[in-house]
């Protein structure tokens, strides 16, 4: 028995176009998560750059929650798109 296999219906054009501006967002959603610790954890080096840096990790922190969020919404408009009468 196989776990995790997905299904995907197909919907049509549009559910592509949804689904790959989702993920394009999602995906600079990490890039910018990344700068962010990135550069705060640079910024832990200078003790002058430390409230920066802890600032640059709570706002990174943050955005790790928009990452599910999109994911959700997501799965909520391509519900909707999906129910529409063709």
């Amino acid at each position: 028995m196989k776990q995790g296999v997905e299904l995907d219906l197909d919907i049509g054009s549009e559910h592509i176009v949804i689904q790959r501006r989702y993920e394009a967002l999602g995906a600079l959603n990490d890039l910018l998560i990344a700068v962010w610790f990135l550069i705060g954890s640079f910024f832990f080096l200078n003790d002058s750059l430390v409230e920066s840096g802890t600032w640059l990790f709570i706002v990174g922190s943050a955005q790790l929650i928009i990452k599910p969020l999109i994911k959700l919404i997501s799965l909520i408009h391509v519900g909707r798109v999906a129910k529409k009468p063709k």
